[in-house]
């Protein structure tokens, strides 16, 4: 496993076991090779950092949840809380590693000075001039890929070595060509040699997603005869394959790494080329930098003697802030809280019944109130019915109120059965109820009795009785021109039920008692029995 813990922070590159982890609480992936992947899989429960290929590929490939997933584009800084509060932060740089698809360095800067972490990575000059290192910077650590730090390995660039696989591939016009590749890298070489060769390169369904995320040339297919190229994995390159493949058509191996291999079949030929850096970049870039220390990724192979002379004096080790020091030694489930609460937030909130203010419902239901959409409503029954002259308990039915504001319309509304008495006891507050008395009502003693005044009968703007559009909501059509004087209540009682129809709603929000109201209409039936 090639990662590392660096020691006096809380951050963690290319290492996966919590276990051994410790104070780590910042993680951060270099690229999807599997020996920086050890440890990382679907159940994996903590924000890690990563560059937008990466990103994609640890989601597709190893099913991570995109909740943990914080993609960093590469070339510009971020700032990341080194504590719970805020108070101390960091800088990191994502810069290209020129390894794989996706594969970066990450340039750490906070209070415990530069840090440079290389992952793997293969040399050009061209880093030197990315702006993050090109500042004169004073790398505190260099964490440097070793792989290939060994004076006595000479590797050629990696347009040379396309050079020699190209005029090897010229040596055999009529065979096939299998490519010998991990599972990542190396997609821009097939590329090249597609279009050298001018012929299709034969990939496995998820290396072809994979090129065409990275917008290479339309020169690759999954169909098997398509072309004479065809990109394996390594692991398939052997004696028994190469006999079986020769049986159908002539057919050679490449392998192109640095790795000394030894081969298991005369047709299979081994091309230098690498990915890492070779010693003589290394050299380079460690003398271009002149680190303060360096630290190889590649644990098992020491290195430091080779970079002495390029070193730059050591400077002491820094003070870990106490915010630091609590953020690292805290439980590692506290870590999750701000992210925890900021998932919270964007939760949409399940929320109840919600009630709305009378007086904002009354103000958006003023009409007019004389359409002639006007909805008429049973106040009472119809007479000469003898089965419902007796008095049942107020049932709740639907009120036609009008079309208009039809929202606020429909609260049931309880009403007697009896014919003797209509009783509304809901209506929406923005009405006011406006009846048109029948003529049994309208006698003079009863208007007295009841401090009615003159009838209420809509006149237009003349005084002249209103025509047209004008309507009473209830008519003489309603039931109530229909009662006969035969059946008329006491008067006192007709006074009650035409009091309580005719009283503005707003009354009875003030000053209404139901309680008062019910002992009334049980007297008033006590006195009809």
């Amino acid at each position: 496993m090639n990662g590392v813990v660096i020691p006096q922070t809380p951050i963690a590159v290319d290492f996966w076991s919590l276990r051994r982890a410790g104070t780590a609480r910042l993680f951060f992936l270099s690229h999807m090779h599997s020996d920086h992947t050890v440890g990382l899989s679907s159940t994996w429960a903590r924000p890690l950092y990563c560059s937008p290929i990466t990103a994609h590929l640890l989601h597709r490939h190893l099913q991570v949840s995109k909740q943990w997933i914080r993609a960093l584009e590469v070339g510009e800084s971020h700032v990341l809380p080194l504590d719970e509060i805020g108070q101390e932060t960091m800088t990191v740089t994502l810069l290209d590693a020129n390894h794989c698809p996706g594969s970066v360095m990450f340039l750490f800067e906070g209070y415990f000075g530069t840090i440079l972490y290389t992952g793997d990575f293969r040399y050009t000059p061209s880093m030197l001039k990315e702006p993050a290192l090109s500042l004169g910077k004073q790398i505190d650590t260099l964490y440097l890929d070793n792989t290939n730090c060994n004076p006595a390995l000479v590797l050629p660039t990696r347009q040379e070595a396309t050079r020699q696989i190209v005029q090897l591939i010229r040596q055999f016009p009529q065979h096939n060509i299998k490519i010998g590749l991990y599972s990542l890298g190396k997609e821009s070489l097939l590329e090249q040699l597609a279009l050298e060769f001018r012929t299709w390169v034969v990939l496995n369904p998820r290396r072809l997603e994979l090129v065409q995320l990275l917008g290479l040339a339309d020169v690759f297919t999954v169909e098997e005869k398509a072309g004479r190229i065809h990109a394996v994995d390594h692991t398939e390159i052997c004696h028994s394959a190469m006999l079986q493949w020769n049986k159908t058509h002539p057919t050679i191996a490449i392998l192109p790494t640095s790795r000394p291999i030894r081969s298991p079949h005369p047709g299979v030929y081994t091309i230098p080329y690498s990915d890492h850096s070779s010693y003589s970049e290394l050299r380079a870039f460690v003398a271009a930098l002149r680190p303060c220390q360096v630290v190889p990724i590649v644990r098992r192979q020491p290195c430091g003697e080779f970079f002495e002379d390029s070193l730059s004096p050591r400077l002491s080790v820094p003070l870990i802030p106490h915010s630091v020091q609590q953020y690292m030694c805290s439980s590692p489930r506290k870590t999750n809280m701000l992210w925890q609460l900021e998932r919270r937030l964007k939760r949409p909130r399940i929320q109840g019944v919600v009630f709305e203010s009378p007086e904002e419902k009354a103000d958006q239901g003023k009409v007019d109130r004389d359409s002639k959409k006007h909805k008429k409503e049973n106040l009472s029954p119809q007479p000469g019915d003898p089965e419902k002259l007796c008095l049942h308990p107020l049932q709740p039915r639907k009120q036609l109120f009008p079309d208009f504001s039809r929202k606020e319309c429909e609260e049931p509304v309880l009403l007697c059965d009896s014919k003797k008495m209509a009783t509304v006891l809901t209506a929406p507050l923005q009405f006011s109820v406006h009846l048109q008395p029948a003529d049994e009502f309208n006698s003079a003693e009863t208007r007295e009795e009841i401090g009615l005044g003159s009838p209420m009968i809509p006149r237009g703007g003349n005084g002249s009785p209103a025509r047209g559009n004008q309507r009473s909501l209830v008519d003489y059509d309603s039931p109530l021109s229909h009662v006969s004087k035969d059946t008329h209540p006491a008067a006192e009682s007709r006074g009650l039920a035409l009091k309580y129809l005719l009283t503005p709603v707003n009354f009875f929000r003030a000053r209404f008692s139901s309680r008062n109201f019910d002992q009334q209409v049980e007297k008033y039936q006590k006195s009809t029995v």
